[in-house]
């Protein structure tokens, strides 16, 4: 019974967290589109503790027809990405390493864990996260896993908030490909932000607020 009250207590805090609408105009998302001629995917993203084991964030990369980051409750930014509502267009092979590199730091590594899928599953991913709205913090686990979940083929996927649980399960589905990134960044990166927009030759670069 205990248990039962801090979960509903929890969800309680959760649910009353406001999460931010952003809404990038329509031309700008229409010029960043990315279509890199890759085979169709999707990648779960999950910050993990290199002490602790722990989950940092969760994330899905979807590359169908274009190439977006599903970044809920996300913090990276780039003034050349456009955003609508927790989802990153604009997501060229740079783009991808700065948003690896804003993550991957001394406390904390990248896990991307890669299934190609068929165009269609791609399209139904891209356009579930493109409905889903902007998700309120500490909710990432859990909206990924939602919309996971919501495709076909992904039945098997549990409804969490823990991204250590949901990556164990996306491991399970045949065919994923696992990959681990490190940096010995220190783990204040409130500066890489800076320095990807110089890398960039972009102008100032505002936080995204959540």
């Amino acid at each position: 019974m205990r248990r039962l009250f801090i979960c509903l207590a929890v969800l309680g805090m959760l649910s009353g967290c406001g999460a931010k609408s952003v809404w990038a105009p329509e031309e700008a998302v229409r010029a960043a589109a990315v279509h890199t001629g890759n085979p169709p995917s999707v990648t779960l993203i999950t910050v993990i503790g290199t002490t602790t084991g722990g989950g940092g964030h969760s994330a899905l990369m979807i590359d169908g027809s274009q190439r977006v980051i599903f970044d809920p409750a996300g913090t990276w930014y780039h003034p050349t990405v456009p955003e609508r509502n927790d989802v990153d267009y604009g997501i060229t092979d740079q783009m991808y390493k700065f948003y690896m590199d804003y993550h991957a730091r001394e406390t904390w590594f990248v896990r991307e864990q890669t299934l190609q899928v068929s165009p269609e599953t791609a399209e139904m991913l891209l356009a579930r996260v493109q409905s889903n709205g902007p998700v309120a913090k500490m909710m990432c686990a859990n909206q990924t896993s939602a919309v996971l979940r919501s495709v076909p083929g992904f039945e098997s996927i549990p409804s969490t908030f823990s991204p250590i649980k949901l990556s164990k399960a996306f491991a399970e589905l045949p065919g994923v490909v696992t990959k681990d990134h490190y940096d010995n960044d220190p783990d204040d990166n409130s500066g890489v932000l800076i320095i990807q927009q110089e890398k960039a030759n972009y102008g100032t670069v505002i936080g995204k607020q959540n």
